[in-house]
């Protein structure tokens, strides 16, 4: 599955899966440095790992939204 991280509060992490629904997930299970705005993976043995990829296309994209938005 599929998520993005939306929030970190303590030791958890505020995650939107694909279908939009919202899901804790305790840091422990997430890479080190896991941040706001990542896009991440569950892996089969029940680890979620950064999508590199993915989350630096979802950067670009809401960096030109932005852009779009105040020019």
């Amino acid at each position: 599955m599929k998520y993005i991280i939306d929030r970190v509060e303590g030791k958890i992490a505020v995650c939107e899966a694909e279908d939009r629904t919202m899901t804790n997930l305790p840091l422990s299970r997430l890479y080190p440095g896991a941040k706001e705005g990542d896009c991440i993976v569950s892996t089969p043995n029940g680890e979620f790992v950064l999508d590199e990829t993915r989350t630096r296309k979802r950067k670009q994209e809401l960096k030109k939204r932005l852009e779009d938005l105040f020019q």
